[in-house]
């Protein structure tokens, strides 16, 4: 049985349910089958072949799909020794990897802010608009979230030995 297979409770529910919270805040539903599938997989690599198969997804959502994913960050491209084909993967920490793509976003937007308000006028409604755009890309750049999560996991993992 696939990883996608099953109801509620199961590993194939997981996935549905993980596609269901993915699409919900503006993402494809299939990436977010995709991303699920690959978080719960055992193995070292899956074939986009399997994600065709376990998923019921075509070939070209499995292309357009695992290159959005593999572009944030999320899944890697891997080969298996003497295998010329490439494989997927979801790295253990895939969110440590998505705060740092998010840091470079947060800091574009910040810069843009930044570059912007000196061009609108100041008290605007505009003004206040890209204020706040500043300095709320500041305030989670300053948060340091990915070092938060590192120092995190850190004491998690030492009250676990």
């Amino acid at each position: 049985m696939s990883a996608a297979a099953g109801g509620e409770g199961t590993v194939g529910g997981f996935v549905e349910r993980f596609a269901d919270y993915w699409s919900a805040a503006g993402a494809s539903r299939i990436e977010g089958l995709i991303a699920g599938y690959l978080l719960v997989d055992e193995s070292d690599g899956v074939a986009p072949a399997e994600l065709v198969e376990a998923l019921g997804i075509s070939r070209g959502s499995v292309s357009t799909y695992t290159r959005q994913l593999v572009d944030r960050g999320f899944v890697r491209r891997v080969r298996k020794h003497g295998d010329r084909s490439h494989y997927f993967v979801m790295d253990t920490d895939v969110w440590a990897g998505f705060l740092a793509a998010e840091q470079v976003y947060l800091h574009n937007q910040l810069r843009l802010a930044e570059e912007t308000l000196p061009f609108v006028r100041e008290g605007s409604l505009a003004w206040h608009r890209v204020r706040n755009m500043r300095d709320y890309m500041g305030w989670l750049v300053d948060a340091r979230l990915g070092s938060e999560w590192d120092r995190f996991k850190r004491e998690r993992d030492a009250h676990q030995e």
